[in-house]
């Protein structure tokens, strides 16, 4: 289904995979696999993608018919990343807004991504539950159940979970990071 997403919207846009390929810094028989379904790729991956794309990460995952101003708890579009331990409930009923709200469930143990990203914008962050680790620019911080910080997106950051429950997180961005 990601797949096939990711299949259309370059052929939407008229792009060869070869050309995907290289924008992403992927190989072409990777990415042929990522449409095919064969392959899952990481969030760092799936970024580069929607970036070689000009799209939103989110645009590739969901189906906007039908979009709403308000978001039910248990209609909530999920991002789900199985192998790194990382959910994202996208709190907004559409990508096209100045701001993008999000809730974070981190897994113990888990990391957010492989290598600290960055993205145009500012973001802030609360902790609902557990505890946060997170690196910003090299600064490392530890937050606790109703601590935020807030920061300059631009710097490459990187957040985990260090303790032994389930880390949950309300994020602020703007610009949306999955526009990024």
């Amino acid at each position: 289904m990601l797949g096939a997403r990711i299949r259309e919207i370059r052929q939407e846009k008229g792009l060869r995979l070869e050309k995907v390929a290289k924008k992403a810094g992927l190989t072409c028989g990777f990415l042929s696999q990522v449409e095919r379904d064969l392959a899952n790729p990481s969030i760092t991956s799936l970024r580069k993608i929607a970036e070689a794309l000009d799209v939103p990460i989110f645009y590739l995952l969901l189906d906007h018919k039908g979009l709403k101003p308000v978001v039910r708890r248990d209609q909530r579009k999920v991002l789900r990343f199985p192998q790194s331990g990382v959910t994202y409930e996208l709190l907004c009923p559409e990508l096209n807004r100045k701001m993008e709200v999000m809730i974070g469930r981190v897994d113990p143990s888990a990391v957010s991504c492989e290598e600290p990203l960055f993205h145009p914008g500012e973001e802030c962050i609360v902790v609902l539950q557990g505890c946060m680790g997170i690196n910003i620019g090299g600064e490392v911080y530890r937050l606790e159940k109703g601590d935020s910080i807030y920061y300059c997106a631009a710097v490459p950051h990187k957040l985990w979970n260090p303790g032994d429950k389930e880390l949950v997180f309300l994020s602020a961005v703007t610009p949306p990071l999955w526009h990024c």
